[in-house]
């Protein structure tokens, strides 16, 4: 073909070539030096046709041409001299280590490209001919490909596959899992090219990333991949936005995901289960915003009242705690509002769970908060397997805890986890099984002594937490045990326990049995 200047007046450079992908699984060895204009194609089928080149000239040579490697060599070494453009092979012509250690020393960019040489020379010549028209018609299609994909994430991955010629395209959320696309986006292998971009939240703050990893290794081709993959960022800001107001007008919804996330993770994965195949799971998840790289920090909080948790009220907490909550959204979990956080690198390292247990009693003591609210606080756990036991812990810890306070789980000792149990229910078997107590103990003095007994275990500390003295302790222990009150018999302890709980806490003691 002639160098004849295209219509605009400026010619197509090799890299720009290379950044429409119109050569398939094109492979380049040697230099791809930006600057270097192709200016026409010469289709070779003899060595001899390459005597008289004409200067950036890309070299197309067909099967018969490039049927040895010292063919390919000469071609090389002949472009070399004419100052061509660059030289073009099929897949499958070239095997000598050679022919590309040549490409490089001579400079000359040698173009290894899948299917027919010829119909490379025909794409080569179209692009010549007009130097814009294939970068912009790449990016067009993109376009209008993500645009039919509409809000849905695996679709706009796969409207990417299908636009970017050799490039695997994932959906990544910050953890590492693979949401949507293929996983060979995270496979590092020499020789590929790697993009990623950031996918924002509706918040603006990191949601995912989109990860694409190409086998074309041309200068250039990288920033193409880049300007696709930044077209899919709005509409995949979109499907979280849509993913949460769906959430946010049921919670049912959200309650669904959580209880099967828990459920999978607690199995473990399957046998056939790949952890970079695509979770569905872990998709709606992201969307809703919920962290999923551990390791996490568990929130928990109830209404005060029983009379203040209507279904309505979820609503209302959601707002609030989405204003300045410690974790990700609210979900409902067993009766009461749970939330999760990646811990991150704390400022207290030696107690991180302290720290979290300072931060959720200030936003439950804030004015605006919809209702009075107990709080409670687990973990840390380092991934969604251990997820599940630190919300049941939290859970369990949170009926414990008075309103505007918040309780540990890992510090919940006998009388804490005794407090979360059903007062009015108990009542009636505790007055049964201590009515000779009650029935002499007109001070409270002997119920008071057996639960201290129940939860230091020896007389010293018992007369050290009661102010008296340890003989004192010891007559009084008898006078139980001569009621039928033995701490020391296993049938009775647990009962004895309970029932001191129940009883003392009717007296208004104000931390229970513990603190007596």
């Amino acid at each position: 073909m002639t160098d004849k200047r295209p219509a605009d007046g400026r010619f197509l450079t090799l890299t720009e070539l290379l950044q429409q992908g119109l050569l398939a699984d094109v492979t380049v060895y040697g230099p791809v030096d930006r600057s270097v204009e192709v200016r026409g194609v010469r289709i070779a089928d003899r060595l001899d046709v390459l005597d008289g080149l004409q200067p950036h000239t890309a070299v197309v040579l067909t099967a018969l041409a490039a049927s040895a490697s010292w063919t390919v060599e000469m071609a090389l070494r002949k472009a070399w001299e004419h100052a061509a453009a660059c030289v073009v092979v099929a897949q499958g012509t070239v095997h000598a280590a050679s022919v590309a250690e040549l490409a490089e020393r001579l400079g000359v960019p040698l173009l290894v490209v899948a299917g027919d040489a010829p119909d490379a020379a025909v794409r080569i010549a179209s692009a010549v001919a007009q130097p814009e028209a294939g970068r912009t018609a790449l990016l067009a299609a993109a376009a209008r490909r993500i645009a039919e994909a509409g809000t849905n994430a695996p679709h706009i991955v796969s409207a990417l596959h299908a636009v970017l010629p050799s490039t695997s395209v994932a959906l990544v959320i910050p953890g590492g899992e693979v949401i949507a696309g293929r996983a060979a986006a995270l496979d590092e292998h020499a020789g590929s090219v790697a993009v990623r971009v950031e996918v924002n939240d509706p918040e603006g703050g990191a949601l995912a990333w989109l990860v694409a990893r190409s086998r074309t290794r041309a200068a250039g081709w990288a920033s193409t991949v880049q300007e696709i993959l930044g077209l899919a960022i709005a509409p995949l800001t979109a499907w979280a936005a849509r993913e949460r107001l769906r959430a946010e007008r049921t919670s049912r919804y959200a309650s669904g995901v959580l209880a099967e996330l828990l459920i999978r993770r607690r199995s473990g994965p399957s046998a056939e289960s790949s952890t970079l195949a695509p979770d569905p799971l872990l998709a709606q998840a992201l969307a809703l915003g919920w962290p999923l790289q551990g390791p996490f920090t568990v929130y928990v909080i109830r209404p005060a009242e029983a009379a203040d948790a209507p279904e309505a009220l979820g609503g209302l907490l959601c707002a609030w705690w989405s204003r300045g909550g410690r974790g990700g959204p609210l979900v409902a979990y067993e009766g009461c509002w749970v939330a999760w956080a990646h811990q991150g690198e704390p400022a207290d390292i030696s107690d991180p769970l302290g720290r979290a247990e300072r931060g959720l009693r200030a936003v439950l003591t804030e004015p605006t908060a919809p209702v009075p609210l107990a709080g409670a606080v687990a973990g840390p756990v380092n991934d969604l397997a251990g997820l599940g036991p630190a919300l049941d812990d939290a859970v369990a810890a949170v009926r414990a805890a008075r309103p505007l306070s918040v309780v540990r789980a890992d510090r919940m000792g006998p009388a804490r986890l005794l407090a979360a149990l059903p007062t009015d229910a108990l009542r009636a078997p505790a007055e049964a099984l201590l009515a000779p107590v009650l029935r002499t103990d007109r001070d409270g003095s002997l119920l008071r002594t057996l639960a201290a007994w129940l939860d230091a275990g020896a007389a010293s500390a018992v007369a050290a937490r009661l102010g008296v003295h340890r003989n004192t302790v010891t007559a009084r222990m008898e006078r139980l045990r001569a009621l039928g009150c033995d701490p020391d018999d296993p049938a009775l302890r647990l009962a004895l326990h309970l029932a001191c709980r129940v009883l003392l806490e009717d007296r208004n003691s104000p931390d229970g049995p513990s603190a007596m």
